[in-house]
């Protein structure tokens, strides 16, 4: 059933889209964290591991919530790493890395999300889906949490 929440269909499919490119871009950051949590070694190991495992466990909480914003708007969330890969402006990270390129990869992707979620809230605030806005902010500023942590060991 489509919803009737004082916001054309069309409007409702631009939100819809934007948060697909977060889901996609947090899918991605998730995975890339987890492998890093997974694989991070040298001296200061079980800091970063431990960084790296509060990361992904509050994107997986992230992830839940822009895909059911996604339900909530009538829309269907995508699920599969094709399309994540498909919909992200993120690139997936198949080398190797040290513990400094690590932190470095992961607070530009953080900082890349950060600019698209500000253009995004832009965007979703002018078809009066305040809802929607009010949501990517409150994902904004985590991410903004995210890249503070990880600038200070850099």
């Amino acid at each position: 059933m489509e919803p009737k929440i004082g916001i054309t269909k069309k409007e409702l499919e631009s939100s819809i889209n934007c948060l697909t490119t977060v889901l996609a871009n947090d899918m991605l950051l998730y995975t890339k964290t987890r492998k890093f949590h997974w694989n991070v070694s040298g001296n200061s190991f079980m800091e970063l591991h431990k960084l790296f495992e509060t990361q992904y466990t509050a994107l997986e909480q992230e992830i839940d919530e822009v895909a059911e914003r996604i339900s909530k708007l009538g829309g269907k969330a995508i699920g599969t790493m094709q399309e994540f890969i498909d919909h992200s402006i993120l690139k997936e990270n198949p080398k190797a890395v040290d513990q400094k390129e690590m932190l470095k990869e992961l607070l530009s992707d953080h900082e890349a999300v950060l600019k698209q979620l500000r253009d995004f809230t832009k965007e979703v605030e002018e078809t009066d889906d305040y809802g929607t806005a009010d949501f990517l902010t409150g994902l904004l500023q985590k991410h903004e949490d995210k890249s503070w942590m990880l600038r200070q060991y850099i």
